[in-house]
């Protein structure tokens, strides 16, 4: 039974699982985030923890969620013109749109109401998005791109172009280019090292990670840096970050992956330049020009 955000524990089995079990409009989506945000803990006795996913439980042992997650219509992205404003369109078809998206602005909302993100402001013009989607919050949105990341982003605007990108991501057929200014040059051509998800951070696990792999090519390197255009054939979160990390060759202002801040220019340096996917028979391939705060740090770490 739930207890606002108390879930009393009848049957010994996964924390997790008992949450989707008590829970069930919520999604696994959903519920990943709010044991990577600490909002879940398990209560025996006297003593009261933090829940990692895949912790287990026993009849009696009380579940305490920082917030009882919403669900269903209450989570689709309300339109932002505001963050409208700052998108801009590099492909409009009957089936999906392509947008360019600015470092800082998130993709999707991770709650009710929340305003500023990529899909709120995909949702004012193309209104048929906000009711597309696995999740409520994807608004479209066929994959999702870090907050401090640039570029190109997908959404759909039918249920069958949805479906059918989706399947293409998960099939691996979708290539994504990025760009990234990196410290140094990476001391490898790719990296399949798996990844799993601690916290804010993806890091290496030869044990629980999902496989991952991104390739390297440096296109120009300036004393103590590079530009190196990774191509990702999976979507893990952090891949190119945290790859780009274990090759020596962390982004520069990336600093929860090791990278140093540059000076006056604020965040990181990742751009999704290109991105190439299958549609109605056709293979449609879209560019995103990097940024102006991009073409800076290019500047100032002398790659321009």
């Amino acid at each position: 039974m739930t207890d606002g955000a108390r879930i009393t524990v009848a049957v010994a089995d996964r924390v997790d699982k008992v949450i989707a079990r008590e829970l069930p409009g919520v999604g696994r989506r959903r519920v990943a985030e709010m044991f990577d945000a600490g909002a879940v803990r398990i209560v025996r006795g006297s003593h009261t923890r933090r829940a990692r996913k895949g912790d287990r439980v026993e009849p009696g042992d009380v579940i305490e969620l920082a917030h009882t997650p919403q669900t269903g219509d209450a989570l689709r992205p309300a339109p932002d013109p505001v963050a409208a404003a700052q998108l801009a369109v590099l492909l409009e078809l009957a089936e999906v749109v392509v947008v360019a998206k600015p470092a800082g602005m998130p993709s999707q909302p991770l709650r009710a109401g929340e305003l500023g993100t990529a899909a709120s402001g995909i949702a004012v013009r193309w209104p048929e998005c906000a009711a597309i989607g696995d999740d409520p919050r994807d608004g479209g949105l066929v994959h999702r791109l870090d907050i401090g990341t640039s570029g190109a982003l997908i959404a759909a605007r039918t249920p069958a172009a949805y479906r059918a990108l989706r399947d293409a991501f998960g099939a691996g057929v979708v290539e994504k280019h990025y760009l990234a200014i990196a410290e140094g040059r990476p001391v490898a051509r790719d990296c399949d090292a798996p990844l799993a998800q601690h916290g804010k951070r993806a890091v290496v696990d030869h044990t629980d990670g999902l496989a991952a792999y991104t390739a390297f090519s440096v296109e120009r390197a300036s004393d103590r840096y590079a530009l190196v255009r990774c191509v990702a054939q999976t979507g893990r979160t952090h891949q190119v970050r945290a790859h780009l990390a274990h090759v020596g060759a962390p982004i520069a202002g990336d600093t929860l992956y090791g990278g140093s801040a540059l000076p006056d220019l604020p965040g990181f340096f990742l751009h999704a330049a290109r991105i190439s996917f299958p549609l109605a028979g056709d293979r449609i391939v879209v560019d995103a020009p990097p940024p102006p705060a991009f073409v800076a740090a290019l500047a100032a770490t002398g790659l321009a």
